[in-house]
């Protein structure tokens, strides 16, 4: 099981788009300053995860929200976190 996700950072005003297998060690990574994109945004807030089955899926996934200017990606984060809650 993969995990695609979303971070938002309120100190630089952005979002992070990435995968991992390991969700809480990945968010992990990012507030403690052990990745380097990351480390000037921290604390990251989590905003969505979607579980894809294979790292092929994950990895597309992950493209296209890369590709999506923020309107959409904040759009898409809106529409499929009211999903997750059904």
């Amino acid at each position: 099981m993969y995990f695609v996700y979303i971070l938002y950072s309120e100190k630089l005003d952005k979002y992070y788009k990435g995968f991992t297998r390991d969700m809480n060690d990945r968010l992990y990574r990012h507030n403690s300053g052990l990745e380097n994109f990351t480390s000037k945004g921290a604390p990251w807030k989590l905003m969505l995860t979607i579980e894809k089955a294979t790292k092929k899926e994950a990895l597309s996934l992950e493209r296209k929200l890369k590709n999506l200017n923020r309107s959409r990606l904040e759009s898409f984060i809106v529409k499929y976190s009211s999903n997750q809650d059904d």
